[in-house]
């Protein structure tokens, strides 16, 4: 399973990779809106690079953070997905498709890390995210945002590699980085892996999101939906006939007393 391995404090903040994600990608400019999300990220900018000031510093260094989709190894989005649009590929790319998509949204409440943003510029608006350039994994090529990597922050690779690269860099450099690889074990594990001088828990919606995969949390409220839809419709037709039964005796005993 592929991955990408981002190493914060390599990071220096050029934004090559949000330029390359958007050549590959053809995404056009993005027009603010008031209620986008503060990070960057939008239906038509696809990752995001967030400055966190490093205030123990005298001179306000910052560090900063890429964001995109992380990638679940067993995404909520595409489990809250009710006609099928999103889907894990194989190689670990979590993609949508667009035309099977209702933009109900449901994938933006259920995401975790608050990835998936609606397209407000379509006459027929859907979600975006992105996509790990799954095309070009396909192509046995790398995501564009790793190859534009001036200082190589962010890498790419076979998941257990990156997650062997991630606890070297830890080990020997203990003093540097904080003793977690960010994307490991959380809410089941990620494609998408950080490791880091600075803590990121900021990057999703609770601090503390366990390692559960929010699939085996939702599931059993997920598979009640079919059963609980016909049950519905199944007791609502029942009140239609026994009202539409009750009013043909009512019609029938006037018709006879007349």
């Amino acid at each position: 399973m592929k991955a990408i391995l981002t190493d914060v404090t390599k990071c220096i903040g050029c934004l090559e990779c949000v330029s390359a994600c958007k050549s590959a990608n053809k995404l056009p400019m993005d027009i603010p809106r008031l209620w986008q999300k503060n990070d960057g990220l939008s239906a038509y900018n696809w990752t995001s690079i967030l400055a966190r000031p490093l205030e123990a510093l005298s001179d306000h260094k910052f560090r900063y953070i890429r964001k995109q989709c992380r990638h679940c190894l067993e995404p909520a989005c595409a489990s809250a997905c009710p006609v099928g649009a999103l889907h894990q590929t194989p190689d670990g790319a979590v993609v949508y498709d667009s035309q099977k998509c209702i933009g109900c949204r449901y994938c933006m409440m259920a995401c975790p890390y608050g990835i998936p943003r609606y397209d407000w510029e379509s006459p027929v608006p859907y979600i975006r995210k992105c996509i790990l350039c799954h095309g070009l994994i396909r192509e046995g090529k790398q995501p564009a945002c790793t190859e534009a990597c001036p200082t190589q922050a962010t890498i790419f690779g076979e998941r257990t590699d990156l997650l062997t690269e991630a606890h070297n860099r830890i080990r020997n450099n203990p003093d540097k980085y904080i003793n977690k690889v960010y994307g490991e074990h959380e809410i089941g594990g990620t494609s998408v892996l950080y490791i880091s001088d600075i803590d990121l828990d900021f990057m999703a919606y609770k601090t503390h999101l366990g390692t559960k995969p929010l699939p085996q949390t939702t599931s059993t409220a997920m598979k009640s939906v079919p059963v609980t839809f016909v049950g519905i419709g199944a007791f609502m037709y029942g009140i239609h006939w026994i009202i539409k039964r009750r009013n043909d005796l009512k019609e029938q005993s006037k018709s006879n007393e007349e």
